[in-house]
């Protein structure tokens, strides 16, 4: 058998457990966020109604007048900025989630495999057992073979 010579648990499985963990952390405030949610939205559609003819005036008059050559080279580079601004906090995040995964697995997980590897290591070692019991069956007698009841007539 192979020896496993690795017992600690791999990153991604860490941040498995920790995003899990975060999930289920960000679950239970949901009845509060929806609440808070639906009386902004209340609001928000009532200053909507309010505004939304000055400014839908005065987008048209800023499309009429917009370089667009200088807001596509703009937006390019703005494009190449956030996207390793969101690299690095990925990074981030995903080192955190490590970080809480390790804390919610514990180290009982890498202690549990230790045990398991010990059992293994001790239930592979009864082989000689084995072939001592095939060594005792072998020299014993053979039993007698038993004899067949006679058929029985079929109406009884």
């Amino acid at each position: 058998m192979t020896e496993q010579t690795k017992t600690r648990i791999p990153a991604p499985l860490y941040a498995a457990a920790g995003a899990g963990d975060l999930a289920w952390q960000e679950l239970r405030k949901l009845p509060a966020v929806v609440s808070e949610l639906s009386d902004r939205a209340v609001a928000s559609l009532k200053v909507a109604n309010d505004t939304a003819g000055s400014t839908a005036t005065s987008l048209k008059d800023k499309a009429a007048t917009t370089d667009f050559d200088k807001l596509r080279s703009t937006a390019t580079a703005s494009a190449v900025h956030f996207a390793q601004l969101a690299q690095e906090r990925a990074v981030a995040v995903y080192t955190s989630l490590v970080a809480r995964g390790e804390r919610v697995v514990g180290t009982g997980v890498v202690e549990a495999a230790e045990v398991v590897n010990a059992d293994i290591e001790t239930t592979e070692e009864p082989k000689a057992v084995e072939a001592a019991e095939a060594a005792d069956a072998a020299s014993a007698p053979a039993p007698k073979p038993r004899k067949r009841a006679a058929a029985r007539p079929a109406g009884n």
